[in-house]
């Protein structure tokens, strides 16, 4: 099983940055892709970015060219940085993982717990 903490959010100005943080924690094999997602009240939980352990990434085309998304691979942590912030980014972000934990049992999606982020014009 794979456990996820993530830290940062909270109430940011229009224009403003933040940076979230989530570490991975449990009894698993590797972790192949980390990533965030968001979901906004009324909408589905979408993607705004993704890691693989090799460093490919991939972003939401909404929030591409202002965020940042890095890892590292020792410590099982990823962390999203956003600029330009808009109050369209108003949501709940949840960190993710795949992991395979053992030879055997592969692939498993892992959620956080979701951290509020709140964008104010």
């Amino acid at each position: 099983q794979v456990q996820l903490v993530e830290s940062g959010g909270g109430l940011v100005q229009a224009g403003g940055s933040l940076r979230l943080s989530c570490a991975a924690s449990g009894s698993f094999l590797r972790i192949n892709v980390m990533g965030w997602y968001r979901e906004a009240p009324g909408k589905q939980r979408e993607l705004v970015a993704t890691i693989t352990s090799s460093g490919s990434t991939n972003y939401a085309h909404s929030v591409k060219g202002r965020s940042t998304i890095s890892r590292d691979n020792a410590k099982n942590t990823v962390i999203l940085e956003m600029n330009s912030l808009k109050p369209d980014d108003t949501a709940v972000y949840y960190c993710s993982c795949e992991a395979d934990l053992t030879f055997f049992v592969s692939r498993r999606m892992y959620w956080g717990q979701g951290t509020q982020v709140t964008v104010s014009s």
